[in-house]
């Protein structure tokens, strides 16, 4: 965190650059050469692949399944090649990923935001490793906190020496997407979490880099980056920003931080705490002092999984969220926060301030939601949120500002239209993947069609006020929200949810 006395002195060389240094314009295809290689590996393919394979002999063995996500080291391959071997060795090399998102925190700039390389591949003394650019370019698109710039890339080594381990590894074709984060903002980091935790599932994989503490003494290490890694195995971000804090606190001498890349670990945290049946298991640990002389100064590594528990989904089936019910009172108290922040926020520009011992222990669950504008029984205003980082009663409120003012389809609500305005919210049940469109039922499912980087939904009321039929709902769904033509619905993965429909 703030104690990095790395990124302390970095942030005077590099002030100038901001957010505001990213670009989302075309730039020249330029390939992303390797920079550490002869420092933190050996630069000759023969030697790096020697070296590998004397690192994968000595790490961990493969002990967890359906791993989603791994946590490795980013230091030179003589200190911690052994455990981001060891993290590696988890993956299922075999399998066909859609994506393999690496994710670092930079060691050359503050900025506030990602910065995602979409201009060109990786280079290794193994080969070219290549970029997924179309979805790099959706990231830069959708999210103005996604951005690229050349130089937060070219200088950085916290994604590349992931890649060796990688390309010695995999047995199938991948592209990977290459995001450096520049800040350690916890509520940058959960808006970054909100636009990724979509392609946190089974057909992706995301590998986050970051070595644990720097600098203190061997036996201080040992016990700082035990506190790090119990934060972590929490599922925690709250646990793990009090650990850091904690950790500082100590005072702990030559200790420059507990993680270089908090702001990564965290933004991890961010979509794995909102999930069931979610894993984070530890693998192994070595820190510089095992592999030098040197004792007095050295740098921890730990290698971390993130898996499905037991086999089963990262989403809940619908059987499981039948249960999940609101009393009249829960209703009552939603469509009272939503009207009442609606005309504070239209009338005033005040959010009004919720006080969450009021309301039931299922309005302060996580849950996703969508908040519907009507006026004169015509659509004012939709937008939601799947992937719930924020208790119900929390959601609602936001959704019901982001609908009356950001919905790109239509202008913000005026103060003059609040009377003639009804609300409608949809409570959402986790995502259900089908195998067959015969299990859509129309008028109580939404659909959520993905293909590639792209996806798109509908709420099942949709189904409803169209009159469609389940071919024109999923073609409408596939050409109108996911861009991906009207019968490609057929080719993509498409899942299932229910709502709870609240309205005025």
């Amino acid at each position: 965190m703030k104690k990095n006395s790395i990124k302390i002195l970095i942030f005077f060389l590099f002030l100038a650059n901001s957010c505001s240094s990213q670009t989302k314009k075309t730039q020249p295809m330029i390939n992303r050469q390797a920079v550490v290689a002869g420092t933190f590996y050996p630069s000759d393919k023969e030697k790096l692949s020697a070296q590998l394979n004397e690192l994968f002999k000595v790490a961990a063995h493969k002990s967890k399944t359906d791993v989603l996500a791994i946590i490795s080291p980013h230091a030179g391959y003589v200190y911690s090649g052994s455990v981001a071997a060891s993290a590696f060795n988890q993956i299922d090399a075999t399998k066909k990923y859609e994506s393999i998102f690496v994710i670092g925190a930079s060691h050359v700039a503050f900025f506030n935001g990602a910065s995602v390389y979409n201009t060109g591949n990786f280079i290794t003394p193994l080969g070219e490793v290549e970029v997924d650019t179309a979805i790099a370019n959706k990231l830069i698109k959708e999210n103005p906190l996604f951005g690229f710039n050349t130089s937060y890339h070219l200088d950085d080594h916290c994604l590349e020496v992931q890649l060796p381990f990688l390309q010695y590894i995999m047995k199938t074709k991948y592209k990977i997407v290459p995001v450096i984060i520049g800040t350690d903002s916890e509520d940058i980091c959960k808006k970054l979490a909100t636009t990724l935790a979509p392609y946190f599932n089974s057909n992706n994989l995301f590998i986050f880099s970051t070595d644990f503490s720097h600098y203190p003494t061997y036996k201080n290490a040992m016990d700082v980056d035990k506190n790090t890694c119990d934060a972590i195995l929490t599922n925690s971000t709250n646990t793990f920003i009090k650990t850091i804090k904690s950790n500082e606190s100590k005072k702990i001498p030559n200790l420059a931080t507990s993680i270089c890349g908090f702001n990564a670990i965290l933004t991890m945290l961010y979509i794995t705490e909102t999930l069931k049946n979610i894993s984070i298991d530890s693998i192994k640990y070595k820190n510089s002092g095992d592999f030098s002389e040197y004792s007095n100064r050295v740098v921890g590594y730990w290698a971390l999984s993130v898996s499905q528990k037991n086999n089963a989904s990262i989403n809940n089936t619908l059987n499981e969220t039948s249960e999940f019910t609101l009393s009249e009172q829960d209703k009552l108290d939603l469509i009272s926060i939503s009207r009442n922040t609606l005309e504070s926020y239209i009338s005033k520009g005040t959010i009004p301030k919720l006080d969450s011992s009021v309301y039931s222990n299922i309005l302060n669950e996580k849950c996703g939601a969508f908040v519907t504008l009507k006026k004169d029984g015509k659509l004012r205003g939709c937008i939601g949120r799947f992937m719930p980082d924020k208790p119900l009663y929390q959601i609602v409120q936001d959704m019901t500002i982001s609908a009356a003012t950001q919905d790109y389809r239509f202008d913000k609500v005026l103060s003059k239209e609040l009377n003639s305005i009804k609300i409608e919210i949809s409570v959402l049940s986790p995502l259900q993947k089908i195998n067959s469109i015969d299990e859509i039922m129309m008028g109580k499912h939404g659909i959520y069609i993905k293909k590639g980087g792209n996806s798109g939904t509908f709420l099942p009321q949709v189904a409803d006020d169209t009159g469609w039929t389940k071919e024109e709902f999923l073609g409408h769904c596939a050409q109108d929200k996911a861009g991906i033509g009207w019968d490609r619905w057929k080719m993509a993965d498409i899942f299932i949810y229910t709502a709870i429909i609240i309205d005025e």
